[in-house]
Formats: C-alpha cells, structure tokens, sequence
C-alpha cells in the first residue's frame, strides 16, 4: 500500500490549497484522525478533497495502548469508520497512554515497560487491529526523565509488541534524538540496534529547548525546523534501512508552506538517492548472476 511514497507532510488547513496544488513527487499526507471523527460537514469534505489528490496517512493521538483498559469502544467505531471511508496507506498510534481508570490526559505519557505492561499494550494493540481489519504502527516514545525499573529495553519491548500481534513499528528519529539527549545515551546505537524491518513509517520534528533548563532538557515540541543533527541520524538510518516513507512533522510556530515543502524536499532527496543505490546494487547482482550462467564461447557446441 505504500508503493511510491516518499516524502510526506502533516496537512494543516492553514496550508490545504498550496499542499493540493503541489507537483512534488511522491508526496503524501498524514492528519490526526481525531480532528476528522465527525459525521459529516466541511472537515470531511477538505479531506476527501486531500485524499483525491494524496494518498493519506492516519496518525493517531488518543488510543491510549498502554492503559489498563481497552480503548474506548466508542472511540475506536469512529476510527474503524474513518478508515473505511478513506483508505488510508498508512495507519499509526503511540507507544503511550492518555487515560488512566477513567481519567484522560491531554499528553501521551510514558510507563514502566514491565511483562504486565507488555502483555497489556499487546492485546490493546490487537483489539484496534482486529477492529480496523488491518495493521498498525506504533510510534517509539520521547523520554524527559529515567524511571527505576524496567524489565524490557525499548527496543526489545518494541520487537516483542511487533512480534507477537503482527503490527509495524514507525520510527520517530527527533523521538530518538531528544530522549538520548536527555537520558545520556546513544541515538546512533539506537538507531543502528533498531529493527528497521519492520518500520513501516519514519518521522522527523524540529524540537525545541526547556524555557527554565535549557539544552539540559529537550523537548518534542514539533515547533522548529528539523535539526541538522536529526538530519544527520536519518541519513545514517536510510543507509541501513533503504528508502522508507518518511513525514515532516510540524505542529507549532507554523511558516509558510514553501518552508515545509522544502523540508520535505531534502528528506526526498536522500530516499531518491537510497532508491538508486539499491537499484544499481540489484542490478550488479543481476549481471553477476547472469554472467554465472552463460556458457563461455568457446564451450558452444553447433
């Protein structure tokens, strides 16, 4: 389903015509589905409009997966109904909780991933497949503080969720970036132990520094262009992984949709350029093979 994407963009009104109008290739877009769970009226209507034009990406914000209840049924029937109705090509949660017995939080808060807490994100993870009729991929998390106790590493914890209910996994390097910033650990090993396999999505974010810490605390903020730094981590990850649909997230401080459009340029560039160097190394493989298997001139018999 995701054949031909390359470069995408968060879809905001404020840029809706100049996004449509856009010739860039491969381009695609990615809304939260929240903002679009209604019955009917002009929300529907600009993103049919989008999806005629784009394929679409759903990014959700409000599944609370690590929560010690499933998600909410009713919920979860406007998500299925927005599913059907746009086909997206991509579908996508975090690895996160919002609600708590029976509280919600506007954030998307962390946990201790402990066996219970597999266990519990795993069959809330499978009640939203088996609901939509389709996978999903969930989004690594940005950490601010380390907690005492874990029994999985992110990684591991991740590649087991993955393993045991099928989904994908979407790799959030500005996520990666800030979190090795704040915890003191390695964003390069992180990303080099990642296994990109299964990473259907990619996302990159500007972040931004705490008003009162400064650089001693990072935020995700989604508010600033994308860091040289993080660029620098992507290029690394694409060497490895090859060409994988990749976002540009950009949720405050808006600038004109010519910035983002760039931004999305750049990240194109560096897909386009993974593109062909695997298509001249199939192609080297190819030959190699071929020349294998012809039979020298001089053993032909008439």
């Amino acid at each position: 389903m995701t054949t031909g994407l390359s470069a995408g963009l968060g879809l905001k009104p404020q840029h809706f015509e100049e996004a449509l109008a856009s010739s860039a290739e491969g381009l695609w877009f990615e809304v939260h589905p929240e903002n679009y769970m209604v019955a009917g009226g002009p929300r529907l209507k600009w993103l049919e409009r989008a999806r005629s034009r784009r394929a679409l990406s759903l990014h959700g914000v409000a599944m609370s997966l690590a929560a010690d209840a499933p998600p909410d049924p009713g919920h979860l029937e406007r998500f299925r109904a927005l599913v059907d109705r746009f086909q997206p090509a991509l579908v996508s949660e975090h690895l996160a909780w919002s609600s708590w017995r029976g509280t919600y939080r506007p954030d998307l808060l962390p946990f201790t991933r402990t066996r219970e807490a597999l266990e519990r994100v795993c069959a809330n993870v499978s009640i939203v497949q088996d609901a939509i009729g389709r996978e999903i991929a969930i989004e690594n998390p940005s950490h601010y503080l380390a907690f005492d106790r874990h029994d999985y590493g992110e990684i591991d914890f991740l590649e087991a969720m993955s393993r045991r209910t099928g989904c994908g996994l979407l790799l959030d390097v500005n996520n990666v970036f800030v979190s090795a910033r704040n915890l003191g650990k390695s964003a390069e090993a992180y990303l080099d132990a990642f296994p990109v396999a299964r990473v259907r999505e990619i996302h990159l974010a500007g972040h931004s520094e705490d008003p009162a810490l400064g650089s001693a605390l990072l935020v995700d903020s989604h508010d600033a262009p994308v860091a040289d730094a993080v660029w620098a981590l992507y290029a690394r990850l694409i060497e490895r992984a090859g060409p994988i649909p990749t976002l540009i997230e950009r949720d405050g401080n808006l600038p004109q949709y010519a910035e983002l459009e760039r931004e999305t340029s750049r990240a194109h560039a560096v897909l386009a350029s993974a593109r062909r160097s695997a298509a001249g190394t199939a192609d080297r493989a190819e030959a190699r093979v071929g020349s294998r298997a012809a039979p020298r001139g001089d053993r032909v018999l008439a």
